[in-house]
C-alpha cells in the first residue's frame, strides 16, 4: 500500500473528505496491516475479527466497533515493540522519531515521508481558513519566525509549514525530557534555568532579526513579551493551554493571532479553535480519528457531544496503524470552522 491515492484526494480537499471514503479508507488500511505487519498479524490470528462486520454503519459506530473488538494497543507494548508495527518490506521512506519525553520516557514512532505532505496539505488549509495567514504572510511581507521543540518531526513540519509560505526560519532545539514534572514541581525559573542555551539563543535572535512569527510551549512564552508588538503569530501546543493561559496570552499578545495545536509523536500537529472559553482540536481525517469515549459495562461508547470521555484515537496510515487510548480525558465537540467532523476539547491530562 503507497500513499498516491490518499495523497490526491488530500491534497484536492483536505478539509472536505466524505465519511464513506473515510470508512472505505479505514478499512483498506486494516487489511493491508492484518496481512502485512507482524503486530496485527498475530492480532488477527489470535481475534479473528471480521472486517467486514466491524466497517457496517456510519463513522462512529466503526469506530467503537474496533474498540469493541479487543484491537487497543496497550502503551506499555507499543513503547518498547515499536518495530512490530511496521509493515515487512514497506516501500515507502520510513524515519522513526521520538515523543518529546516531558512526561514520561521518550516513545520511538515512524513516519513515511509522504505523511509530511498529509499532515501539511491538512494544516495549510486549517491554518489559513480559520487565521487567515496566507492573507498576512505573502509576496510583500515575508514570514519570519522561530519555533523551540525536540528535534524530529516536530521540526520538520513546522519548516515545511514556514517555507509553504515563503519564509525564513529559525528553529532551536531544547530538551525536553521531564520538562513537566520541573514545571510542576519546581516552577518556571527552573525550566528557564535548565533551558537556558535556548532563552539566551532566542533572545539573540530576537533582538538582530525582524521575527513576527513564533512557535513554542506555554511556559516558554514569557520569553517573548518584550517583543511582543512585532509578534503577528504565536502557535502553541501543551496541555497547558487553558482559559487562564489564553487571557494571559490575549492581554499580553494583543494583536497577535494565537493559534492552539494538539501533538502527538504518532501522527504530529493537530489545529485548534478558540470556542467558548476552551479549545477544540479537529484531527486530520483520514489518517488520525480521536472520539472521547466512556465504558458502558464491557463495552466503549462514544460519548454525547459537551461530554467528557478518555480521549481515544485511531492512526491509520500505509506504515502505521494504532487504536489507543490516551491517559488524557477531553469533551466531544461538534463541527466548527472549515471542519465538517467532530473534534475533542479542552484535554486535561494527569502527568502522574
Amino acid at each position: 500500500m503507497r500513499y498516491g491515492t490518499l495523497l490526491d484526494v488530500v491534497r484536492e480537499r483536505p478539509l472536505d473528505i466524505s465519511e464513506a471514503w473515510v470508512r472505505e479508507y479505514l478499512k483498506e488500511i486494516f487489511e493491508f496491516h492484518f496481512e502485512r505487519t507482524p503486530y496485527w498479524r498475530g492480532v488477527a490470528e489470535r481475534l479473528k475479527p471480521d472486517l467486514d462486520e466491524i466497517f457496517q454503519g456510519n463513522l462512529t459506530e466503526v469506530f467503537e466497533k474496533i474498540f469493541n473488538a479487543g484491537l487497543t494497543v496497550d502503551e506499555d507494548y507499543l513503547r518498547p515493540h515499536w518495530l512490530e508495527f511496521v509493515p515487512d518490506n514497506y516501500p515507502g521512506r520510513v524515519r522513526f522519531y521520538q515523543s518529546s519525553g516531558t512526561t514520561r520516557e521518550r516513545a520511538i514512532g515512524h513516519w513515511d515521508a509522504d505523511y509530511l505532505k498529509v499532515l501539511h496539505s491538512y494544516m495549510r488549509a486549517a491554518l489559513d481558513e480559520i487565521y487567515g495567514l496566507s492573507n498576512v504572510y505573502h509576496e510583500g511581507h515575508q514570514m519570519r519566525a522561530i519555533a523551540h521543540g525536540p528535534y524530529g518531526w516536530y521540526q520538520d513540519e513546522i519548516s515545511e509549514l514556514v517555507w509553504s509560505y515563503e519564509g525564513v526560519l529559525y528553529f532551536i532545539g531544547m530538551e525536553t525530557d521531564g520538562l513537566k514534572r520541573v514545571l510542576r514541581e519546581q516552577g518556571l525559573d527552573a525550566v528557564l534555568r535548565l533551558l537556558d542555551p535556548l532563552v539566551r539563543y532566542t533572545r539573540r535572535v530576537m533582538e538582530t532579526d525582524r521575527i513576527n512569527t513564533v512557535r513554542s510551549a506555554p511556559p516558554l512564552m514569557s520569553i517573548f513579551e518584550p517583543y511582543s508588538e512585532s509578534i503577528e503569530t504565536a502557535i502553541i501546543s501543551g496541555v497547558g493551554i487553558n482559559r487562564e493561559f489564553f487571557e494571559y496570552l490575549s492581554n499580553t499578545f494583543e494583536n497577535t493571532r494565537l493559534i492552539p495545536l494538539y501533538g502527538y509523536y504518532l501522527f504530529g500537529d493537530l489545529v485548534g479553535i478558540h470556542r467558548r472559553g476552551e479549545f477544540w482540536y479537529y484531527p486530520n481525517y483520514p489518517t488520525t480519528l480521536v472520539f472521547p469515549m466512556e465504558s458502558r459495562g464491557e463495552e466503549y461508547r462514544i460519548v454525547q457531544r459537551g461530554e467528557r470521555g478518555r480521549v481515544a484515537f485511531i492512526i491509520a496510515r500505509p506504515e502505521v496503524l494504532v487504536v489507543k487510548f490516551e491517559d488524557e480525558t477531553a469533551l466531544r465537540v461538534p463541527p466548527a470552522g472549515p471542519f465538517k467532523w467532530d473534534g475533542f476539547g479542552d484535554p486535561m491530562r494527569d502527568v502522574g
